[in-house]
């Protein structure tokens, strides 16, 4: 059956892309193909499946299509910004198409919108056209009244609308709500909808979890179904296979100290020759999460663990990430192992696959590690055993090499300290701790890289279309971009477009006191890794061949890699359905961005929340701040150790005239000039809660010279996603 309807899927493309002027009713396919009985039935879905993949379009009334490009039309999920534009994602070059606010009609977020494209210039633009589908996720926001009107302001400030709302629906203002869009007639009016549930007040910060993972439709429960799938696959255990048993090996792993899913561990052996073998051991989940169950169901629609500021949504039950699957220490567990050998250099000469049986001897935190290499006491362990520091200090130095190695190679380094929120009983922010990148991460992090690479180069050169983690190179104007801006800091880089010379300034600036600033502005300029079936590499890590095959615990494109290298280690090829890998793809990298969001926009409320609670305290704390941006009416800044920005309006950073100067981008207050790039000292003088926006205004006198201090970062991507 399947066999079908793939075939008339193609047969419906080919006709289509054989004849890219025609515009096709669905008359003219049935009769030109033959379509017959249930095949004519089959038509509609298959045209509406390629209206959403964008290579169709309909182009009027009746059931008519044209190939997108012919048209200069184009198809696909609406993304939003903050400043009201939004964007269209190209499918054949991955680049956006960008909408002005005026050019949106009635569209919202996550719309599936037709979009026409003007090419005029070196920036095209899109303009709204249809919208194909609403979105089907409701809105999360806070309750307000007029008295004779009620209206939501979303939580989300990428809805640059509020929403009417007839009847509040047992709710009071100064509620959180989830609204259910019901429709939007004309841009001069408010979309409208209906509250569908009280979350509770907005000044609640212990609610702040739950109305985010209502936001972004996280899941707050695994389904019946699949808890009692999950209580029995312990069984299994039991029934590891034909493995190599390294149980007797000296294996360790090495965690966050709250860590209680362990997916890795790690081994250092030599070998005849004299050449270090690093093995990197990864619970082998794929034995227990067989393809199509309902445990692997779930898992491939909820792509990856959801790490938020309080709280942790798992991929796979409890049953897997903290049982069996986890490798706890002195307990059988199944894994899949990947040796590599390196030589004297830290250069890679052979790598094997194998499944395996290990026991892991011991479970050390990153702390405990960092103490051990560096030959101090370790907290919480009595004695540290001598294979533990051997292992430990042998691995460093080999990891200290493949660093040097992939620096050397023009790969980015973009690591800094990360700040992580610190919360109270009640769940309101307190303040931040910055969590230092040292050895100790470093370490686990190249072991993972190298096996990331090691199992997809030996995929990929076979043959073997795998699940890649694809980041490509930034597009040429963002470079330039770059390049003016850094200019504007005092920089002066070069050609950025040569991947050493951006590797360089990176290098070069790490002890500069603008460097958080700038290598902020790097980071912005780099494209966001996906997950692919059809291109691979990675621009950032300076790989030819990477994938995901180390964390399959907590995300699901490493489980499909597993599933293939298996096939491959038992001789079945290890080949996957094109189509399947290209849908997983797609989901995989879509759940990622929810679950980035999700995390962001919980920090980003904790944070306001703190601003404004330093505000009602009249308690407000002084930050060191850089600004970014000038402008007529004031100096945007970046606060390092809030990880975040504001806004200095011109009153607030003189009591005399200040003046801009546009050639220069200053901003001049008699014998004092802010420029892009000065350090001042800050405090939050006003909050907007609902825009996520905050005033600050000068703490001290403007300082005559630039201070060198520690550049920290927010709170983003969880720091054991830097494991590879």
């Amino acid at each position: 059956m399947k066999n079908t309807i793939d075939k008339e899927a193609f047969a419906i493309r080919y006709l289509f892309e054989s004849s890219p002027e025609t515009t096709w009713d669905t008359r003219g396919i049935i009769q030109t193909l033959g379509l017959r009985g249930k095949q004519i039935k089959r038509l509609n879905d298959q045209l509406y499946w390629m209206v959403r993949n964008g290579e169709i379009v309909p182009t009027r009334k009746g059931h008519a299509y044209i190939l997108a490009k012919e048209a200069d039309l184009m198809t696909g999920p609406l993304r939003m910004a903050r400043n009201g534009a939004g964007h269209l994602i190209e499918r054949d070059t991955g680049k956006a198409i960008w909408i002005e606010a005026e050019d949106l009609d009635t569209a919202l977020p996550g719309d599936i919108v037709t979009i026409r494209i003007s090419r005029r210039g070196t920036d095209p633009k899109g303009t709204v056209i249809k919208i194909v589908e609403r979105s089907p996720h409701d809105i999360v926001g806070t309750l307000y009244s007029t008295g004779r009107l009620s209206y939501v302001v979303p939580l989300n400030p990428v809805y640059r609308k509020d929403f009417a709302v007839p009847s509040m629906n047992g709710a009071t203002p100064g509620d959180r709500v989830v609204v259910r869009f019901t429709g939007w007639e004309s841009r001069h009016v408010a979309p409208e909808g209906e509250i569908v549930d009280v979350i509770g007040p907005a000044d609640k910060p212990s609610l702040d979890t739950l109305v985010v993972m209502k936001q972004f439709d996280l899941p707050e429960a695994f389904p019946a179904e699949v808890i009692a799938e999950a209580e029995n696959v312990s069984q299994r255990l039991a029934r590891p296979g034909k493995r190599l048993d390294l149980r007797k090996s000296y294996i360790i792993t090495i965690d966050p100290a709250t860590a209680r899913d362990f997916d890795d561990a790690i081994s250092l052996e030599t070998d005849e020759h004299g050449n270090r073998v690093l093995g990197v051991h990864i619970a082998d989940v794929s034995h227990f999460v067989r393809p199509d169950s309902a445990l692997d169901r779930e898992a491939r629609q909820r792509g990856t663990s959801v790490y938020l500021v309080d709280k942790v949504i798992p991929m796979l039950p409890e049953q897997l990430s903290n049982g069996v699957c986890s490798l706890r220490p002195d307990e059988d567990r199944l894994t899949f192992s990947a040796f590599m050998t390196f030589d004297e250099d830290g250069k890679m000469t052979s790598r094997r696959f194998v499944r395996s049986h290990i026991r892991s001897k011991l479970r050390l935190s990153y702390e405990q590690a960092m103490d051990i290499i560096a030959d101090r006491k370790p907290e919480g362990i009595v004695h540290v055993p001598a294979e533990t520091a051997a292992l430990l200090k042998g691995t460093w130095a080999l990891a200290a090499q493949l660093r040097e190695r992939r620096f050397s190679m023009a790969a980015l380094d973009l690591e800094v300290p990360e700040a992580e929120i610190v919360l109270d009983d009640q769940s309101r922010m307190t303040g931040v701790v910055i969590r230092p990148y040292d050895e100790s991460h470093q370490l686990i992090e190249e072991c993972m890289v190298a096996a990331n690479e090691a199992v997809a180069t030996e995929l990929w050169t076979l043959g073997i279309k795998i699940l890649t983690r694809l980041h490509e190179p930034p597009d040429a104007e963002k470079l330039d971009e770059l390049k003016t801006n850094l200019a504007l800091l005092g920089f002066h880089t070069g050609n950025l477009a040569n991947p050493a010379v951006l590797a360089k300034f990176l290098k070069d600036t790490q002890d500069h006191p603008l460097r958080y600033h700038a290598h902020t502005m790097v980071l912005r300029s780099m494209k966001r890794a996906l997950y692919s079936a059809e291109k691979i590499g990675h621009f950032g890590l300076a790989k030819t061949y990477y994938a995901h095959f180390t964390s399959p615990i907590r995300r699901y494109p490493d489980l499909t890699l597993h599933r293939q290298l298996a096939d491959h280690l038992d001789g079945r090829g290890g080949k996957m359905p094109k189509d399947y890998l290209t849908s997983t793809a797609l989901l995989a990298t879509e759940r990622e961005q929810v679950a980035d969001d999700a995390s962001r926009q919980l920090i980003e409320i904790k944070k306001f929340r703190f601003l404004q609670q330093q505000l009602d305290d009249q308690k407000p704390i002084e930050y060191r701040a850089v600004i970014a941006k000038c402008t007529n009416y004031g100096a945007f800044i970046d606060i390092p150790d809030l990880a975040m920005g504001g806004l200095i309006h011109i009153s607030n950073l003189s009591g005399q005239f200040v003046r801009f100067n546009p050639s220069s981008e200053t901003l001049n207050a008699g014998e004092v000039t802010y420029r892009i790039g000065s350090v001042v000292n800050v405090h939050v003088v006003k909050v907007d809660f609902d825009s996520r926006h905050a005033d600050f205004t000068l703490a001290v006198p403007p300082p005559v010279k630039v201070e060198k201090g520690r550049a920290k970062r927010g709170q983003g991507e969880r720091r054991r996603r830097r494991r590879g």
